[in-house]
């Protein structure tokens, strides 16, 4: 009964969300106060709502000063030089520019944090989109591939998770699949040539007479035909945001930064991103004291700093209350002990027939699943007990392993209603998890069965 409840929650908040009958916010909440009833649990609620918003509160406040930080950084400019490298070299074809957004994933993705390469990709590159009125859901898709592939390193959570399950190290999980994940990369730039390359006939199509961008800017046209974002000269001036107190529609004109502060500013988010690393301290702690100390340095007086915090507060809450309502969703089911029962039940479906292939088969199922389990239910309550049925069929358990990192929590994570930074992408490129999910979800699977197809042909796994 709590098994098939759990897959029935999980199952109408995927059909409400992507189908736009109800908010995310308002499925996350829902849903699984209405199961805890029917589960006969509702004197536990509260005791299960708060445990669920405890374990997402720290990720919370990182994500509300890590936004807070990054929007000072772009309205200081700091991307803008990374912005305009990246358009020179795209030339207005937004091909390229799709194609850079994977490149620059995946090299800020090796920091093994989801939710900071979220922070900083989206960041850095959101101008770029809006300037060539490309789609969001584009910068959002791309980035989800990249990130899902280069979750896959030992410092990143699934395969430290795995690896925590079974006992192992990272020699028996993580490096017979490299060359896997570097045919996934692979995938990964072919993928986003392919998007991009659609992308660039839809705005082709869109070029005309008063054609404008998603900004409100005339669209002109490159040598190629394709569509060019207006810019200021041979350089592209990325806008900022109206400040509190500007008319309708009011754009800002970017104020030149001084060149000390930009150099101040370079260093403490590199200083920032090597001690995210290295986990210094607490994620919380770090985007903390780094907002404290930049707010200072760039808006040294009370008015710029109240200014600020009004003009960006809005995309902190819209971003906050996703993870707090994430955790509701997550706590009412790992409490009435659905996701156990699910991950039991899944298990127990599993013919006989099909043990000696259970590697491939846990590939495979790996990335639809990741909508269905969190990480830590897969990992600790999953991945063993599907390790100890492939030993008994004679398969290594470190095989299980391996094909865990291939798709649950990699190519699925960004997907995930059930994890927090999934909704760091979304909020902060403004589109929907339903139209990111039915965006992105092919590719995705596409992903998981490319670096599957590649681990059999190496040997990291048996059929």
């Amino acid at each position: 009964m709590p098994a098939a409840l759990g897959f029935a929650t999980i199952a109408l908040f995927l059909l409400l969300t992507m189908t736009k009958r109800v908010s995310v916010l308002v499925a996350l909440v829902v849903l699984p106060v209405l199961a805890a009833l029917a589960a006969g649990s509702a004197g536990e609620l509260g005791g299960m709502v708060l445990d669920g918003l405890s374990k997402v509160a720290p990720t919370g406040i990182m994500i509300a000063f890590a936004v807070l930080y990054f929007s000072l950084m772009v309205d200081r400019g700091l991307f803008d030089p990374l912005i305009r490298r990246l358009l020179r070299l795209a030339k207005g074809d937004p091909l390229r520019v799709t194609v850079a957004t994977a490149v620059l994933t995946l090299c800020v993705a090796l920091d093994g944090d989801g939710a900071s390469t979220f922070l900083i990709t989206v960041s850095a590159l959101l101008p770029v989109y809006r300037k060539l009125g490309m789609s969001p859901l584009v910068l959002s898709g791309v980035v989800c591939l990249g990130a899902g592939v280069m979750n896959m390193i030992p410092w990143g959570g699934p395969t430290v998770r795995a690896m925590a399950a079974l006992k192992l190290e990272s020699s028996d999980v993580f490096t017979p699949v490299l060359p896997a994940m570097g045919v996934g990369i692979a995938w990964v730039l072919v993928a986003s040539w392919l998007i991009g390359r659609r992308e660039r006939r839809r705005l082709g199509a869109l070029t005309g007479p008063g054609a404008k961008t998603a900004t409100g800017e005339p669209l002109a046209a490159t040598a190629t035909g394709e569509p060019l974002a207006a810019t200021a000269g041979d350089e592209p001036v990325p806008a900022r945001p109206p400040a509190p107190g500007d008319g309708p529609g009011a754009v800002r004109v970017a104020v030149p930064t001084p060149r000390w502060l930009t150099l101040f500013n370079l260093l403490l988010t590199a200083v920032l991103i090597v001690a995210l690393i290295l986990e210094v301290m607490p994620l919380p702690v770090l985007f903390v004291l780094g907002f404290a100390v930049a707010l200072l340095a760039n808006h040294p007086t009370w008015e710029q700093q109240q200014a600020l915090l009004d003009r960006h507060a809005k995309n902190v809450v819209l971003v906050t209350i996703m993870i707090f309502a994430a955790g509701v969703f997550t706590g009412v089911l790992t409490g009435t002990g659905m996701i156990d029962d699910m991950a039991e039940a899944l298990v127990s479906v599993i013919p006989d027939s099909l043990g000696g292939h259970l590697p491939v088969l846990v590939a495979v199922t790996g990335m639809p699943l990741s909508l269905v389990f969190t990480p830590d239910a897969y990992y600790f309550g999953v991945l063993p007990v599907l390790a100890e049925t492939a030993h008994g069929f004679g398969t290594d358990p470190a095989e299980v392993a391996r094909a865990a990192i291939l798709g649950q929590m990699t190519t699925g994570f960004p997907l995930s209603p059930l994890t927090a930074a999934t909704f760091i992408l979304v909020g902060m490129s403004g589109v929907q998890l339903g139209e990111h999910q039915r965006f992105i979800f092919r590719w995705a699977f596409a992903t998981t069965l490319v670096m599957t197809a590649a681990a059999v042909l190496t040997g990291a796994l048996s059929l």
